[in-house]
């Protein structure tokens, strides 16, 4: 019943004429509502959540995605929660309207987002920002929605049991950041794991249309006219059916996506706890392409060129050498140590175990990298280089190879930090050397001499080096490239010693197959000549990447 005692506030016109007439107890029915915020809460933020990593992985870049969708949607939140004024009039109605319109633009955004990125994507031309306007458009239309939510449930609470305004925001929103709480959680930890971002979306639509029908048409069905009635049931159950048949066609979608970003020759995709893997080719004479989150790491046709330029430079001078990979997974950078006879102990540390499962037990990978991981001489730790190099022993390596990331992907700027390269001198012997993928010299030299001068500035003295090959794979965004080859492309690496002394650059022993004396220094006037003065080093709290 309403309280007598507690007025409107002053200028605003009652929205309502008496209390809700509601099926059950009053206090029941508030509690109703609150769990409806909860649950709208959880689904909303997972819907922010799943446009963020999505972007992430279509576009690159993940703290400049994430801060285009929240301050997008945060925005949109606000002019929703404004234009849903005007609807409190007739609240139960419209709330049921926009918990509609939510489930079916949230839940189906990741399945669009994922076509446009697969079918348009490489069109070029006005197509090419396509994926990254249509991120915008849901963020803006999810956000509107999203806070469009708030005013509605407010005066629906407020029907039930009228009570002073501070005391209905208090409730409202402990339901809210609770439910938010939960929404966050579920994400990361069961949605993205079990269900993948696609049906993990599509199962978040239905929560949310179940839960706002039940409510409008089970707690407040008396407030709506027989024609809202049938109308919000009948756009409910369409919704429901049209992310139910999304959900059932999801696999086969996804396939035929992924068909159109990788190519038809699609062996394997995975979804481990860091990222999404996929490998195409690699049995029946057919060049192997590892992708990982969208970008080819290692490319069938220059994937040896990569790798014996990342290692055998770095044992030229190393007897009996004691051999530290950072990275590496895949197993290619350890099958190059292992081709010295000297090379007496190798330690692996990859942060995915769902990759170093894939180069011991799949046939095409465990054939590339020769079954490097089960030579006695190999230990592989599933572990984050940086938090595994804190508690390194010192002076334990004679070689350290950085076979990670590019160091223009966001996530990976701290592992090619002054602090990280300091805890690498530390592991390193005092005549030890550090080798550096550094990214493309031709087409980012700022980056590459970012690199030289964190490295300068944890104490080496590094030689720049780059070798050309056609597979881009190390770019800072998602790479499809998986037919022909495009133009020249090179991969710039820094060989790096403790001390002022630069180390000297040379094939390394053995019969290197794309390695020569007189090639590595040309290869090193090349990079020279692309030299970038005035970087500054790059550190954990300053990423300059």
């Amino acid at each position: 019943m309403i309280e007598p005692h507690a007025p409107a506030p002053p200028g605003a016109p009652p929205s309502w004429t008496g209390p809700a007439r509601l099926p059950v107890r009053p206090g029941t029915g508030r509690f109703l509502v609150l769990v409806c915020v909860f649950v709208c809460a959880a689904c909303g933020l997972v819907y922010e959540l799943e446009l963020v990593a999505f972007a992430s992985y279509l576009m690159g870049d993940s703290v400049t995605q994430a801060s285009v969708v929240l301050s997008v949607m945060v925005f949109a939140m606000g002019i929703g929660s404004l234009g849903a004024k005007r609807l409190r009039w007739h609240a139960a109605a419209a709330f049921g309207a926009v918990e509609s319109a939510l489930a079916l633009v949230g839940g189906c955004s990741a399945m669009a987002l994922y076509a446009v990125f697969a079918w348009t994507g490489g069109w070029g031309g006005v197509w090419a920002e396509g994926p990254r306007c249509l991120l915008v458009a849901f963020s803006l239309g999810i956000g509107l929605l999203i806070g469009a939510e708030v005013p509605l449930l407010m005066e629906l609470i407020q029907r039930i049991r009228r009570q002073d305004a501070g005391g209905a925001v208090a409730d409202l929103f402990a339901a809210d950041y609770v439910g938010a709480l939960v929404g966050g959680l579920a994400f990361p930890f069961l949605l993205l794991p079990f269900l993948g971002q696609l049906t993990g979306a599509l199962l978040t639509g239905t929560v949310n249309v179940v839960a706002g029908g039940a409510l409008v048409l089970g707690l407040f069905r008396r407030d709506l006219t027989r024609r809202a009635h049938w109308t919000l049931l009948l756009v409910g159950l369409t919704v429901l059916g049209v992310l139910a048949s999304a959900a059932a066609l999801a696999d086969d979608f996804e396939r035929a996506a992924r068909r159109a970003v990788y190519g038809k020759d699609v062996r394997v995709a995975v979804q481990t706890g860091v990222q999404e893997i996929v490998l195409t080719g690699g049995t029946g004479g057919r060049p192997m392409d590892l992708f990982l989150d969208g970008r080819l790491r290692v490319g069938g046709r220059d994937e040896h060129r990569y790798h014996e330029a990342l290692v055998q430079p770095a044992l030229a001078d190393a007897p009996d050498a004691r051999v530290l990979i950072l990275g590496g997974g895949d197993g290619l950078a350890a099958r190059e140590a292992l081709r010295q006879p000297r090379v007496r102990h190798v330690d692996v540390v990859d942060l995915d175990r769902g990759l170093i499962r894939l180069a011991r037990r799949d046939p095409g990978l465990s054939a590339a990298n020769r079954h490097a991981f089960a030579d006695p001489r190999v230990h592989v730790t599933a572990a984050d280089a940086l938090g595994w190099l804190r508690g390194a022993p010192a002076a334990a390596y004679d070689v350290v190879i950085a076979d990670l990331p590019d160091p223009a992907i966001t996530a990976s700027t701290k592992l090619y930090s002054q602090e990280f390269y300091g805890l690498a001198r530390r592991a390193l012997a005092p005549h030890g050397r550090l080798v550096v993928h550094a990214g493309s010299v031709t087409t980012r030299p700022r980056v590459f001499w970012t690199v030289a001068a964190t490295l300068r500035a944890a104490g080496f003295t590094a030689v720049p080096y780059r070798v050309l090959g056609h597979d881009s794979g190390f770019g800072p965004g998602p790479d499809r490239s998986t037919g022909a080859s495009r133009a020249p492309y090179d991969w710039g690496f820094l060989l790096a010693a403790p001390g002022r002394t630069p180390p000297a650059l040379g094939p390394g022993p053995g019969h290197p197959r794309t390695l020569t004396r007189a090639g590595l220094a040309a290869d090193e006037r090349a990079a020279q000549r692309t030299r970038t003065d005035g970087v500054s080093a790059s550190t954990l709290v300053h990423p300059r990447y």
